[in-house]
């Protein structure tokens, strides 16, 4: 088929709403630039290496508010009694630090980190104005430091390079420091239980509180408005860290 049968074969086409019939090869794309002038760009070029990263960029910047650990859940505490309720369901964590069992230094660091827990989200939720997001980051830092203490204190032979490296992202990814510690304690947790039968009762309530405060967690960032969910999540977290007890006895 020569050039000029091809061009009366596309004739019929030619109108058709949505079809441009172009004499180029078929592997090209063309694209107007805000000049007019035309670029030429193969199908590949839409997968390259530039386009991957804004696009992974965007994802980024698109996640969930729980993962954006020194600004979400910023907006409680809207009136008197909810900022009264906070701070009441935040005294039940410096209890739990005092009665915690100090038996060696990374028990008695353990038990210390649960009473900083208590005093920062105290000191959160009473502040207001700029400072508020630095008590936010404060409160963070010191869960995830008790996560750090509390898998120490389960496991003293934890990896070298975990603990280096969870130090490090201590003051910059808190949750995430976190996420990794519980996780670490869920399993020891676990695996005590099934060996020890005195320990089920408590790991069965502690896996009741974990899932109530992680849904209490989440709720909390989705229905901002909704008032109560914080106090409700701090005492689920309370009776969670309570039966982390029996480990340490």
């Amino acid at each position: 088929m020569n050039h000029q049968s091809a061009t009366n074969s596309s004739k019929p086409l030619e109108g058709v709403h949505g079809i441009h019939v172009v004499p180029h090869s078929p592997f090209a794309l063309e694209e107007i630039t805000q000049q007019g002038e035309f670029s030429r760009t193969t199908y590949g070029s839409l997968f390259d290496t530039k386009n991957q990263q804004v696009l992974l960029q965007r994802v980024w910047e698109q996640r969930p508010g729980c993962l954006r650990p020194i600004h979400c859940c910023m907006n409680g505490d809207k009136h008197l009694a909810e900022t009264v309720a906070n701070v009441l369901t935040s005294v039940p964590f410096i209890a739990l630090g005092l009665h915690a069992p100090r038996k060696n230094l990374s028990t008695k660091m353990y038990a210390n980190s649960l009473i900083g827990v208590g005093v920062a989200s105290s000191l959160y939720h009473c502040s207001r104005g700029k400072i508020r997001k630095y008590f936010r980051w404060l409160d963070y830092t010191m869960i995830a430091a008790t996560t750090i203490c509390l898998s120490r204190a389960l496991r003293n032979e934890n990896p070298k390079l975990l603990m280096a490296a969870s130090a490090a992202l201590l003051p910059i990814q808190p949750l995430m420091v976190s996420a990794v510690h519980t996780g670490m304690m869920e399993v020891a947790f676990a695996k005590r239980a099934v060996k020890d039968p005195d320990l089920k009762m408590a790991h069965t309530l502690h896996k009741m509180s974990s899932l109530l405060g992680g849904a209490l967690f989440i709720a909390d960032d989705l229905f901002p408005e909704t008032p109560y969910i914080h106090a409700g999540w701090h005492l689920a977290a309370a009776v969670g860290v309570g039966t982390c007890h029996k480990l340490l006895e």
